[in-house]
């Protein structure tokens, strides 16, 4: 199995523990996206009863898409404040109580200054916002695989931390 297919499978399970809290304790999860180009609300979309708590993403590649539809103030993208934006701006559009957003540069070239792996990841959950920032190496597919993964993780941290 390579890689990329191991960080998928891991992803697939941290999803699948999200559907569990969010079902049995009533969340509704969103999710912004820039680098991982819609792979979280793939994640989201496969797991049990996603119609349920799953209530929609978006995907704002483009830097002027975060801006007009996140309200991510204008200024680098690949910030911790960028994240806070996208995740707070998918809650309110979404309506959700839970959410997630993931920007940075996948590579294979630098962005804003950043190289290949910064990826800055923040999570909301009833009011608490986390965030993260890695550093990771590796092709492009394998850098959207980890945020993908880092990104899940977070936000099921969260959650449970907010179901304690």
């Amino acid at each position: 199995m390579s890689h990329v297919s191991e960080l998928e499978t891991a992803a697939a399970e941290v999803a699948h523990a999200i559907a569990s809290l969010a079902l049995k304790h009533g969340f509704d999860v969103a999710v912004a996206e820039s680098l991982t180009g819609g792979q979280i609300s793939t994640q989201f979309a496969a797991a049990p009863d996603s119609s349920d708590w799953f209530v929609g993403g978006v995907v704002t590649y483009e830097t002027r898409s975060k801006h007009e539809v996140l309200g991510v103030s204008p200024g680098p993208v690949i910030s911790e404040s960028a994240a806070r934006e996208m995740a707070s701006g998918v809650a309110h559009l979404m309506g959700a109580d839970a959410a997630v957003a993931a920007t940075g540069a996948g590579g294979p070239g630098e962005q804003e200054g950043n190289p290949p792996g910064t990826t800055w990841i923040a999570a909301l959950v009833r009011g608490t916002m986390r965030t993260q920032l890695h550093h990771f190496s590796g092709e492009p597919e394998e850098i959207l695989g980890q945020t993908q993964l880092r990104a899940l993780t977070l936000l099921h941290g969260l959650m449970a931390d907010a179901c304690e």
